[in-house]
């Protein structure tokens, strides 16, 4: 008998307000042109997903450049009026090759404007600082933060690869709520399970957004165990074991948010077919054990 069912229905973006879809879809591997770039959109809203996930440095180190992915998704929005409003856009800022991280305040504001301006856009839904930058007080990012939310360009507040004491840092200086956090998390990257970020999340009302939620794709590469039995948790709903994956992050009860990094409008697609899948508590446990390699105490 399954007891663990995954969200199917939208759910607010922490305290925020917004509403969001229960999967995400993310462009750290954008490319091509704009015309691929509106296929894969239309693909996400086809799957119900309205959550879109980019970052100023997505597009660094390839053709695209630093800022590309953000430019792509302008000229996306530019070309069908009426397509941002589907979506609620997500972007971060604070990752700057070679230095490599700077959220200093001065950076942070310049920053923004650059998405902004890249993405077509006059507000984002939502901003987060990318990594920690140990170099600036967390004092200093909050004023920069709150700056954004007062002056209308930024509706709400979110942390990607921080600790847990890094967001009650952050907190500590900030009037505004923190609305998510975005670890890396799969079966193969279990630490947020045990370093406390989803209990944080949990316990103070943040989304969770968990990017590689196939692990950059070794959880399904031929002979993993964790993968196994994925594969054959989806055939038992008709599904396949990248669906079966995403499902697994989805029934904690932190309501873990996937965000699907695929670029292939097919497989964008197919990720609503996570919705589907549902677990046992033994079958989940399996996975866990399986992926990390370590039988639980």
């Amino acid at each position: 008998m399954t007891e663990l069912v995954p969200p199917r229905q939208p759910r607010p973006l922490g305290s925020s307000g917004i509403t969001i879809s229960p999967l995400a879809w993310g462009m750290w591997r954008l490319d091509g042109d704009v015309r691929a770039v509106r296929a894969r959109i239309d693909a996400a809203l086809d799957a119900g997903i309205t959550l879109f996930d980019t970052a100023d440095i997505y597009g660094y180190g390839s053709p695209l450049g630093f800022g590309g992915a953000e430019e792509l998704l302008g000229e996306a929005f530019a070309e069908a009026p009426g397509l941002r409003e589907q979506v609620v856009l997500a972007t971060k800022g604070g990752i700057t090759p070679p230095v490599p991280y700077n959220s200093a305040a001065s950076y942070l504001a310049q920053a923004l404007e650059a998405s902004l301006r890249r993405l077509r856009t006059e507000r984002v839904e939502l901003y987060q600082i990318h990594r920690r930058d140990f170099l600036t007080h967390p004092q200093e990012v909050a004023a920069a933060l709150t700056r954004m939310v007062e002056a209308g360009k930024v509706r709400a507040l979110g942390v990607s690869n921080h600790a847990p004491a890094e967001v009650t840092a952050l907190k500590t200086f900030l009037d505004l709520p923190i609305v998510s956090t975005q670890p890396e998390f799969s079966p193969l990257r279990a630490a947020p399970l045990y370093d406390g970020t989803l209990d944080q999340a949990m316990a103070e009302g943040m989304a969770v957004l968990a990017w590689s939620p196939l692990g950059g794709g070794r959880l399904l590469a031929d002979g993993n165990p964790a993968g196994h039995l994925l594969a054959r948790q989806g055939a038992a709903f008709g599904a396949d074991a990248t669906a079966a994956a995403l499902s697994w992050l989805m029934v904690h009860p932190a309501r873990v948010i996937p965000i699907v990094g695929s670029q292939q409008p097919e497989r964008i697609r197919g990720a609503a077919a996570a919705l589907q899948v549902e677990w046992t508590r033994e079958q989940w446990y399996a996975v866990l054990q399986a992926g990390t390699g370590e039988p639980l105490p």
